[in-house]
Formats: structure tokens, C-alpha cells, sequence
């Protein structure tokens, strides 16, 4: 008899789940760190969250509010929702993977775009399901694609808006298009993990699509602009029904008492969000320019980071760029699971950090160019 035939042998599909690989964070000895690799705020948080958070020490011996009653209850003042059809969590990750586990199952599909959030694959495969990949055009959701990928099998369509890694985006009369041709049944899942950061006419989140269906569900995190991915904190509102049913099998106790405080304070600080949306205002285009200025390409992005493409050859390539950053501490994100090898996604960080790697990647194409 085989080792393996005496132990425990995960369902048939788990193993084939490729994990998710979160970006760099070390840079070589004797350098300093510019970690760009993970769309983390150069703000920081709130001072008030950090108030709230160091309130909670004194009492960790209690458990938290099951039902993340505090923070529902901010979010919902603040965008003038119903708390009952909020839901919070480890992270929007955490959310995605209960709305996956409680809708799909073996024989049903899970639909997203080609270059779409990775943690849409791995939950699919998860509850047992079958990943659909509709392609882009340009790096930007290609709605009618999506819509013609969906069979009697779609029980749930993903859509990142905006979308990490590309930075990209749909207006929302494309976002209201692809509803109204989906099924009643299937559910679509607006992630608005960057929302905060568009200044665009034509883009709205989603909270407007929810309010009116039966079948949308939209969710945010905390670990963007608000500056505590540390804690890992994300919400959604839906539908009674599918509120009901993720709180169902939804942890009892998922987020704990000083995520719960700190992420109510948050939410309430709109003067520490408005001076992180300016930053990223300025630095945002700044980056781009500078970037496109070398010949490099840019994919127009709406977020807070850029995705930057690089000629294939060798020692111009993606894999060159990024050892030649990360010697120099400047840590940026490989985005070859995401089936652009050759490109890297920059977090927009502070601006030393931005202006350093302008400048390491001037050196880098300078030095490539004579050979």
C-alpha cells in the first residue's frame, strides 16, 4: 500500500488549484524598500482607525460582534444603505469565496474575464465549479464576449470595475448592459475594490444596480485607500436573500474586534480618503507620462497602480526589468499568472518611490538600448 493511500486525499480538483502568490515584499540587504508590488496606500491609515483599533486591547479576552454590527452600521450611514443587506469580511476575498460556496457547485460555471481577478479561478475550482474565461479586448472587459461565454450552467459572472491588474474599466451603461442580458438566475458580482479611486463621468460602482435587482451583489475593501489591508476587512450589500444566505454559512466570528473599530473609523475620516485620492490624482498621470516617455507601454489605468508592458526581446524583457528594479529595492508586481508575462503592475506610492523607479527604469532602458 501506497504512503498516499494512508492518508487523507483532498476531493478530486483541489489539488489542481493553483495558489494565489501575493506580491514581492524583500528587497536585497543594503538597500532601502519601495514594496509597489500590492496596491498598498502610501497614506497609511486613518489616525482615527489607529485610535479606534488601540481602544480594542484592553479587552481581548472578549469575542467581537458576530455580526460586525459597528462598522455595518457606518457603511451604511455613509452611502445610505440598509445594514441588513450589508455583509463584512476577512477582505472582499473572504466575500467572494462565501457568494461562490453558497451559489456554485459541481456542473456549474463561473464566469470573468481573461484578465480578471485571480481569486475568481481558485474560488470556482473551490466550490467545485468550472472557471469560464471570456477574452479582453485592449485589457478592458469585453461585455459581449462575457455575454456570449453564458450557458444554462452560469451561476455566477465576475466583474472587477475596476480591474486589477490591467487598471481598466466598463462605463456603467456597459456595466447595466451586461445585466440585462444575463439570466434571472445568474448572479453578477461587481468587485469595486478600487472604486474609490475613478474620476470618470461614466463610472458608478454599482450600489444603483443592486438597489434595483434581484441577482447583483457588489463588494469593497478596506485594504485600498483606506490603509488596512492589515486587518483585512471587506463588505458587500446584496439582496435580502443573498445576504441571508452568505451569512448562513459565514463565520461566526470572521472579523475580529479591532477590525471592526478600525474600519468604522475609517469609514467616517473622508478627509484622510480625499487626501489619498489626491495623491493618487497626481501622481497617477505623472507616472504614466514619464513611463510612456521611455517607450514604454502603458495600459490606461483609473486605480492606483499602472500596468507596464515591455518589449519581449531578451534583457528588455518584463523578468529583466524586474531583477534590475528589485537589486535596486524597488519592488513591483510579476504578472505572469495573469497571462502577461511580459508586463509589471506598479503600485502609485509615495513620491520618492514613484520618482525612483522613473528613474531606475530610465537607466534600465538606456542600458538595454546600447546593448
Amino acid at each position: 500500500m501506497s504512503a498516499a493511500a494512508l492518508r487523507p486525499v483532498p476531493r478530486p480538483g483541489v489539488l489542481e488549484i493553483e495558489a494565489y502568490v501575493p506580491g514581492k515584499s524583500a528587497a536585497p540587504a543594503g538597500v532601502k524598500l519601495h514594496k509597489l508590488s500590492s496596491n498598498e496606500t502610501p497614506m497609511g491609515p486613518s489616525p482615527a482607525a489607529v485610535a479606534a483599533m488601540q481602544e480594542t486591547a484592553a479587552h481581548l479576552e472578549l469575542y467581537p460582534d458576530g455580526a460586525a454590527t459597528r462598522l455595518r452600521q457606518a457603511i451604511a450611514q455613509k452611502y445610505g444603505l440598509d445594514p441588513e443587506r450589508i455583509v463584512c469580511g476577512a477582505g472582499s476575498d473572504e466575500l467572494l469565496s462565501l457568494l461562490t460556496y453558497a451559489y456554485m457547485g459541481p456542473g456549474d460555471e463561473g464566469l470573468y474575464s481573461q484578465y480578471g481577478f485571480l481569486v475568481y479561478r481558485i474560488a470556482i475550482l473551490a466550490a467545485g465549479g468550472t472557471p469560464v474565461v471570456a477574452p479582453e479586448r485592449d485589457h478592458t472587459t469585453d461585455v459581449d464576449a462575457l455575454l456570449a461565454a453564458v450557458t444554462d450552467k452560469t451561476r455566477i459572472v465576475y466583474l472587477a470595475n475596476p480591474n486589477n491588474p490591467t487598471g481598466t474599466y466598463l462605463p456603467f451603461d456597459e456595466v447595466r448592459r451586461l445585466h440585462a442580458g444575463l439570466p434571472k438566475t445568474t448572479l453578477l458580482v461587481l468587485d469595486a475594490a478600487y472604486a474609490e479611486y475613478v474620476r470618470r463621468n461614466d463610472y458608478a460602482a454599482g450600489l444603483e444596480l443592486v438597489a434595483e435587482s434581484e441577482n447583483v451583489v457588489m463588494t469593497r475593501t478596506f485594504s485600498k485607500v483606506y490603509g488596512l489591508a492589515a486587518l483585512r476587512i471587506g463588505w458587500m450589500v446584496a439582496p435580502a436573500a443573498i445576504a441571508d444566505a452568505v451569512n448562513r454559512i459565514r463565520g461566526p466570528f470572521n472579523l475580529g474586534a479591532a477590525a471592526i473599530a478600525a474600519g468604522a473609523a475609517a469609514m467616517a475620516d473622508d478627509a484622510h480618503i480625499a487626501k489619498a485620492v489626491a495623491h493618487n490624482d497626481a501622481w497617477l498621470p505623472r507616472v504614466t507620462k514619464a513611463l510612456e516617455g521611455l517607450g514604454l507601454t502603458v495600459t490606461p489605468s483609473v486605480g492606483n497602480f499602472v500596468l507596464i508592458h515591455f518589449p519581449e526581446e531578451a534583457g528588455r524583457n518584463a523578468a529583466d526589468a524586474d531583477a534590475y528594479l528589485t537589486a535596486r529595492g524597488l519592488i513591483l508586481r510579476r504578472v505572469g499568472a495573469y497571462g502577461l508575462p511580459n508586463a509589471l503592475r506598479m503600485t502609485i506610492g509615495t513620491a520618492e518611490a514613484n520618482e525612483a523607479v522613473v528613474a531606475a527604469l530610465t537607466d534600465f532602458v538606456k542600458g538595454a538600448a546600447r546593448g
